[in-house]
């Protein structure tokens, strides 16, 4: 067999795991959000949940990948007791891969094309009106979105053509660093705009009457919920990178220096976007609008706007390609310990898969655009966002969660052995307890509301055989991780 790369340095992993986990949600919801419900308020409750979620969950995803020595492909099989099922489980993770990059590439082709929009100054002296015009044309135009996602597509598996090292690594590590300093520039940029104080004001002091008046409940679960798929936990796209761990340094340092980097970057984002915001008298937005539209027209009206905008973009490009080329990783490691393949034809048939997969959901702002298969006004890009992020990701999470801590699984002692093996930061043997009976609880919780509030706006009986579906999932994962590994009672 192969012996397995490994990274070359701490510093890579560390950068590219961040880059898995840094993505588009960063920019587009964490600094709204944090202004809608008390600014550095919410900003506390989410390191708790963070901490308290993310931790966790990070940490079993890191163990799995060490201690198996493989990606998802593979992992469950080399971990799982002789006998048990667990590794047919691994699908959740490929199939969430796929359906992730199924949409992915598109937003990712979105952020390049606006990044040559604005370097060539076709959005330069348009009016808010045109501004938003462009945006709704591209997404009219298949065949302009379809060459971009192209180039997302063939971008990223160029990177991992080259290997882990030569490719993912030290590509990974040059755009995540370029990142961090185009942040920087950018909010030291927008801190120099008139009026920038009252946006750190809305951003940073805490404003417990927002939260008031939000609902303390529903602030809560704000910050429980970005916590919780912020760092992209479910799919397997962090447990890759645990497999190309060296046993130096424990899991739980490791999972820390993740999680700061992927905060300071939401963090950063809230100081670019919210004192410009301001600045111009816009009332900060989320989602797409705000990136596309109200970003647009405030560079606009800004003295060197074009320099601005085109640094932005090139940002989120970088923010969407090192999330894209992470998860290309995870799949191409699938196929190639389940097939045994060398990364060239992996890296040729997932080519393949993922450009024909990008297809419909481009397809569906324009020529499938009466496919609303979540209700009026969605598209196929909703529905693969919401298979994925309100199922795939807490019900994987789960998963890893259960298999880490249960007998009838890998255990936790042989979790814990791998979690402190090397030096730094011990994972705690108390969090047993915690990880077997409360996380399951929390994650729970978070799905099913998840649910709940999705379907909030749909009739009374659609959103009752929503819920019920979403329960019959959970109790689908919970039978499984119950019953799976009851043959090895038996041995």
């Amino acid at each position: 067999m192969k012996e397995r790369e490994t990274f070359a340095s701490r510093l890579g992993f560390i950068l590219v795991a961040a880059g898995c986990a840094v993505g588009i949600g960063n920019v587009w919801k964490f600094p709204y959000i944090c202004g809608q419900y008390g600014g550095a308020a919410f900003i506390v409750m989410y390191l708790i949940f963070l901490i308290l979620l993310g931790f966790p969950i990070l940490v079993s995803e890191f163990a799995v990948g060490r201690g198996s020595g493989y990606g998802m492909g593979r992992a469950f099989e080399k971990l799982e007791p002789k006998g048990t099922k667990w590794h047919r489980l691994k699908w959740i993770s490929i199939i969430g891969s796929f359906l992730l990059m199924s949409f992915y590439t598109m937003v990712g082709g979105w952020m390049l094309y606006y990044a040559y929009l604005e370097a060539t100054g076709k959005l330069s002296g348009l009016s808010v009106d045109e501004v938003g015009a462009a945006f709704s044309a591209m997404l009219n135009q298949p065949v302009t979105m379809g060459i971009w996602a192209f180039i997302a597509i063939v971008l990223s598996f160029c990177v991992c053509g080259l290997g882990l090292k030569n490719g993912v690594e030290k590509i990974t590590k040059v755009m995540m660093s370029l990142l961090v300093i185009l942040m920087i520039v950018l909010a030291i940029h927008s801190a120099t705009l008139p009026n920038a104080g009252e946006g750190f004001k809305f951003y940073l002091v805490p404003d417990f009457n927002n939260v008031k008046k939000q609902g303390f409940g529903t602030a809560v679960f704000a910050a429980m919920s970005h916590a919780f798929f912020t760092l992209s936990l479910g799919i397997g796209a962090m447990e890759i990178f645990g497999s190309y761990l060296t046993k130096e340094k424990r899991l739980g340092g490791e999972a820390i220096s993740v999680m700061v980097l992927d905060t300071f970057v939401a963090l950063m984002a809230g100081f670019i976007i919210i004192p410009a915001c301001f600045a111009f008298g816009v009332q900060p937005d989320s989602g797409p609008s705000l990136l596309f539209i109200t970003l647009p027209n405030l560079f606009n009206q800004m003295a060197g706007g074009r320099i601005w905008g085109t640094m932005f973009f090139i940002f989120m490009s970088f923010a969407a390609l090192s999330t894209i080329i992470a998860v290309f990783e995870n799949l191409i490691a699938a196929f190639m310990d389940m097939n045994d393949w060398s990364r060239k034809k992996s890296v040729g048939v997932n080519f393949i898969i993922i450009t024909l997969i990008s297809i419909p959901a481009i397809l569906g702002f324009n020529l499938l655009s009466k496919i609303q298969l979540l209700g009026s006004g969605t598209t196929i890009m909703d529905l693969e966002d919401f298979i994925v992020s309100y199922n795939l990701l807490p019900l994987g999470s789960l998963l890893f969660v259960m298999f880490c801590v249960r007998k009838n699984g890998w255990g936790f002692e042989n979790f814990l052995k791998e979690a402190n093996t090397g030096d730094g930061i011990m994972f705690p043997k108390w969090a047993r307890v915690y990880m077997q009976y409360i996380l399951p609880i929390i994650v729970t919780i978070v799905y099913l509301k998840g649910y709940y509030d999705f379907f909030a706006a749909q009739p009374t009986g659609t959103r009752v055989a929503w819920m019920a579906f979403a329960v019959l999932l959970l109790l689908v994962i919970f039978g499984v991780s119950i019953f799976t590994g009851r043959k090895k009672a038996k041995n």
